[in-house]
């Protein structure tokens, strides 16, 4: 069973239960989201669940090679939305007639400046890291969690989840058919 804190200064009050208790740990999120699911169409108060992610890790996708170009126009690219941006602002407050030209001024040295600036970056690095990639924190468990006053009724009405954990996601054995 995973104790969370119920309280405390500087802790976020939503994300805590009083003595909370485990209803059973799934491998994929969906299927804690169908457990709660299914507790919140048979009318139980689902505000006093939780769902607590385990188990995390770091998984990172390599999605391309990162060369001299590929920085170069980002960097260039990246220089020239901010020159629009700030030229913008300078055109919105300044006082000469001809907002355009602050704009494009700003824009031309917006895109200088975000080209050296990634040239420079991607060159101090030292080809440490030529390979762009996207990275998110998973978890490989998933528990569900109820206030203590509530389990023992979340229990007995998940027993009921079709396709479901049952009463084993908390170790007992499910009812025999012999038994009522």
């Amino acid at each position: 069973m995973t104790s969370i804190p119920s309280s405390g200064r500087g802790r976020l009050s939503g994300l805590t239960l009083e003595y909370p208790m485990s209803l059973g740990v799934f491998e994929k999120y969906e299927d804690a989201q169908k457990a709660v699911d299914f507790l919140s169409d048979r009318e139980f108060p689902v505000e006093n669940c939780m769902i607590v992610g385990t188990d995390l890790r770091q998984v990172e996708r390599v999605t391309g090679r990162l060369t001299m170009g590929r920085v170069a126009l980002a960097g260039l690219v990246t220089g020239i939305w901010m020159g629009l941006f700030v030229g913008l602002i300078f055109a919105l407050f300044a006082q000469s007639g001809d907002a355009f030209m602050t704009v494009l001024w700003a824009m031309l040295f917006g895109a200088v400046f975000g080209l050296v600036w990634a040239l420079l970056g991607h060159a101090l690095t030292r080809g440490q890291r030529d390979f762009t990639s996207i990275s998110q924190v998973v978890a490989t468990r998933y528990e569900v969690l109820t206030e203590h006053k509530f389990a023992q009724r979340a229990r007995d009405l998940l027993i009921e989840l079709p396709n479901g954990p049952g009463a084993t996601a908390w170790g007992q054995q499910p009812p025999s058919p012999s038994e009522p």
